[in-house]
């Protein structure tokens, strides 16, 4: 219901232990994980606790006592989200337990159904795209990870399963042409929980996959579930969602839904942190996300935040005598020698060869004979700029003469000293090391479309470069210029073909994330040898935090070489891993909590 189709409010909690589940309630009814204490006590009243896995609704309707409703609040599991809605009189509640409970920060819509229904909730088909019921533990499992994708809070696989087959619960995902899960949403029939005698439901947990997802998913997903209560005879059903979320409450309103006065109760835990400390600070709106995840996870923590270049991405992050300055994940305890070391890649490829780690054969571009023979040796090139970041003037595969000398021209435009390197071929593998610990890992991949058999190549193009940027903030487009065009070309398409329904292309050769690329997490199968040589290399450099890219055949295979180091990494394109909280805790370690360590494919799990 909250955080509904854009990212959820909802952290997820690290240190909630894999696995981990906690026994269905019924009305009145506490969570309790195998083998603790009894729970406290329930309410006597008959009041209605409904176990959603990620946490618990909480009707308050149906309790006669608000000391009741204190009391099961109180009783919420380690790393769950409770939720109390329709509390009457609820700001007399929260102002007499202030430190334990708030006023959730959300507004609540309501959808008419039956013959009031608008009309604008027809979502209309979607080509390739399935609606229909969540049914196994791949289902739920594939549910978690669009979850987690989206900092929301994720619920244990058995759960979900038990509740999609519970006549109280519509759990539904959106299916793709490929079979994927890419979206899903949950209902709940208050007729079914409760008999409630004003024939109510309400929508919860409605979330996509970004990278995924066709565009109009939420709203299919939004119209499948009413159209099911409509069939069941409910009156109405209810959401909520954050005020600041003007996005989607744009969508909300303009089918139909409309504005309630009912307010949900919380508990002051740290998953709802962000939602009841004091306001943020001047310029926080205007980070992008690689700066606002460090900015939240030092609020989180207590840590003072100062915005003072909202545009640079620079903060001020003040803990009792402690002052950093940080500038996204570079910060002032990364030396100017080894900045200098990660911006020149000449540098870099240098220092990593006289550390015994691979890397591809190259050399400085002279203009000359030279380059041509260097050519003629190792065959197909990479010509990149020795300084520069996000892509900027890098020419993969160049094969002849002549195109040597154009991306040479190329990557001048960027930088005087070019680069130009062996083609290794290779997965595009993104490792974060933090105080010399690998902390996440990623495959990238090159910006791709898939054809629907109505739009043309530019049109899918031009949609997708569209969802990638309103999941970035901004960060990520696919432009469309001569590299794009001859990526197409090569595939044997042109920029006004129609493909086929299903047909997936590149439209870019570079993994880089600015220019369209999509990341996918492998941490968990990070090869030990892959893990050894990335610290290996983050001490040869004597940098605290980088991005080490890497060219592998497989992430759980030690094959490898190193392309560059990144000493200023975006850790948002890495959640659901901890790579904010790692960096925290290396600018503040006091303030450091229990931590989750990353673990090499194969060794037996976490530590």
């Amino acid at each position: 219901m909250a955080d509904t189709l854009v990212i959820g409010t909802a952290r997820i909690d690290r240190e909630r232990e894999p696995g981990r589940r906690w026994e269905r309630v019924g009305p009145g009814g506490d969570p309790v994980a195998p083998g603790t204490p009894a729970p406290r006590r329930k309410p006597t009243s008959g009041g209605v606790v409904l176990d959603c896995g990620w946490g618990r609704l909480v009707f308050g309707q149906t309790f006669t006592e608000q000391v009741e409703v204190a009391d099961v609040l109180r009783s919420e599991a380690d790393g769950a989200r409770d939720i109390c809605i329709y509390l009457r009189d609820p700001h007399v509640l929260v102002s007499r337990l202030p430190d334990e409970l708030f006023i959730d920060p959300s507004l609540t819509y309501r959808l008419s159904l039956g013959k009031r229904r608008p009309a604008a909730t027809d979502g209309g088909d979607i080509p390739g795209l399935t609606i229909r019921p969540l049914r196994d533990a791949d289902d739920a499992e594939a549910v978690n990870r669009i979850y987690a994708r989206n900092g929301m809070v994720p619920a244990p696989v058995e759960v979900l399963v038990d509740n999609a087959g519970d006549d109280r619960f519509l759990h539904l995902v959106a299916e793709d042409a490929a079979g994927e899960v890419v979206g899903t949403i949950t209902g709940v029939d208050h007729v079914a929980v409760f008999a409630d005698p004003e024939q109510g439901a309400s929508l919860w947990c409605l979330t996509v996959d970004f990278n995924t997802a066709p565009p109009g998913t939420g709203q299919a997903l939004l119209t499948a579930l009413a159209d099911r209560l409509d069939a069941r005879g409910r009156a109405y059903v209810d959401l909520s969602v954050l005020a600041e979320n003007s996005g989607a409450i744009r969508l909300y309103e303009r089918l139909g839904f409309r504005r309630t006065g009912t307010l949900c109760v919380k508990r002051k835990n740290p998953i709802n942190e962000r939602l009841f400390l004091p306001a943020t600070p001047q310029g926080y709106d205007e980070l992008n996300p690689y700066a606002r995840i460090v900015a939240d996870e030092a609020m989180r923590r207590g840590i003072r935040v100062e915005v003072t270049d909202p545009h640079w991405g620079e903060l001020r992050l003040t803990n009792g005598g402690r002052t950093i300055h940080t500038r996204e994940s570079l910060s002032e305890l990364t030396s100017a020698v080894a900045m200098s070391r990660c911006d020149d890649k000449r540098v870099t490829r240098r220092i990593l060869a006289e550390a015994g780690l691979s890397v591809p054969r190259g050399r400085t571009a002279t203009g000359d004979a030279d380059d041509l023979a260097f050519l003629g040796d190792v065959g197909p090139l990479v010509v990149k700029p020795a300084r520069g970041e996000q892509g900027n003037g890098i020419t993969v595969g160049v094969r002849t003469p002549q195109a040597l000398t154009a991306a040479v021209e190329l990557a001048r435009g960027f930088c005087p000293d070019v680069l130009i390197e062996e083609q290794c071929e290779g997965e595009d593998l993104r490792v974060i090391v933090i105080d010399h610990e690998v902390v996440a890992a990623a495959v990238r991949r090159p910006a791709q479309i898939t054809g629907d058999g109505v739009h043309d190549v530019t049109e899918l193009i031009e949609r997708q470069s569209r969802r990638r940027a309103g999941a970035t903030g901004g960060e990520s487009r696919i432009p469309i210029d001569d590299m794009t065009r001859e990526v197409v070309a090569e595939a044997g398409h042109r920029m006004h073909d129609v493909l086929p329904e299903g047909q997936v292309l590149a439209v870019r050769r570079t993994a880089n994330l600015h220019t369209g690329g999509t990341i996918h997490d492998v941490t968990a199968e990070l090869h030990r040898d892959l893990a050894e040589a990335c610290v290996t290399a983050s001490r040869a450099l004597d940098i605290p935090v980088t991005g080490l890219d890497l060219l592998v055949g497989s992430p759980d295979r030690p094959e490898h070489v190193f392309v560059e180091a990144n000493e200023r990494p975006g850790l948002a394109n890495h959640e659901p891993q901890p790579t904010a909280e790692r960096f925290v805790d290396l600018l503040f370690p006091g303030t450091r909590g229990p931590q989750r360590l990353w673990s090499p494919a194969g060794t037996g799990g976490t530590t």
